[in-house]
């Protein structure tokens, strides 16, 4: 099922990297930029998470906290912070119960063959728990600079 902008973001609970655990409703009244991507360490996630930490503190400054999530392990998350120096929020959703609930497990194709994947997404999502904007087929260069002038609209 696709969301669309207005509708409620759909609620979770998971671990998150250094072995915390998030709950997507108890950030009510920030905002929240969820982005999903396929996998740690690979190019276009490593571009992609250190876009938005770089920009960290200035979403903070714009009132909106920035999670991402994807199927990797805490362990993997862990690791990959690490390597990169990321100081942004890694939820785990190894069971993709999240990542289904958002619409994000697709097909995928890639040279020829057909598999099961996440879409790169990203969904801002305002104070009251509401989809503001949704952002599908990312491309990762300026994503996520137009993710910050439109959390700082907001």
């Amino acid at each position: 099922m696709a969301l669309n902008e207005g509708m409620p973001a759909p609620d979770f609970t998971l671990p998150t990297d250094g072995g915390g655990s998030l709950t997507l409703s108890g950030l009510r009244g920030g905002k929240v930029v969820l982005y999903a991507y396929p996998q740690d360490d690979t190019r276009s996630c490593t571009n992609e998470a250190l876009s938005f930490d770089a920009l960290l503190d200035d979403f903070a400054a714009a009132g909106a906290t920035v999670i991402g999530i994807s199927p990797d392990s805490v362990k993997r998350h862990d690791r990959f912070k690490q390597k990169y120096g990321l100081r942004l929020t890694l939820v785990s959703d190894e069971a993709r119960t999240a990542i289904e609930a958002y619409g994000l497990w697709v097909e995928k194709q890639m040279y020829g063959r057909s598999y099961m994947g996440v879409e790169r997404s990203t969904f801002l999502i305002d104070q009251a728990g509401r989809i503001a904007r949704v952002w599908s087929k990312v491309k990762v260069k300026g994503h996520a600079e137009a993710v910050l002038a439109a959390a700082r609209e907001l």
